[in-house]
């Protein structure tokens, strides 16, 4: 694995997210965006493009999904994202679809980062909850 993916992946491990509601710990879901795909930085119009693509795509689904926000530690970097309520591989291939290296899958409050296009192994990451951060709206711009 080249050094930028490995610095990827361990940004990837300190995720957090911001969610406009707590979610049941018995629930199982994907957590995928259509931003920055293979981890090309784009631009905000481009990201809201892929996002409303990948947003189609969900709903092709016919599963309940929600609105959550990716963000580092330091708040300095945002993706807007999806919850969604499908099996893990349906989950990978719609991240697969999207470029994405990885995808998040959460069962039963344990998350777990899920490669995509690369070869790395699933990644146990802890409680899902316990990088939550519920608040009142999500950021505008993302």
């Amino acid at each position: 694995m080249n050094q930028s993916i490995a610095r990827l992946w361990q940004h990837y491990q300190e995720a957090e997210f911001l969610f406009t509601q707590c979610l049941s710990s018995r629930i199982s879901f994907a957590i995928i965006t259509a931003h920055n795909p293979k981890g090309q930085v784009l631009n905000t119009c481009q990201n809201r493009l892929l996002d409303r693509k990948l947003q189609q795509e969900i709903l092709k689904l016919s599963r309940p999904y929600r609105s959550i926000v990716g963000v580092s530690h330091d708040r300095l970097h945002m993706e807007k994202s999806w919850a969604v309520w499908t099996d893990k591989a349906s989950a990978i291939e719609l991240g697969c679809q999207f470029n994405q290296y990885a995808i998040y899958y959460v069962e039963a409050d344990k998350l777990h980062l899920i490669p995509c296009l690369l070869t790395e192994h699933e990644t146990s990451l802890g409680t899902f909850s316990s990088r939550v951060n519920v608040v009142s709206e999500l950021p505008d711009g993302v």
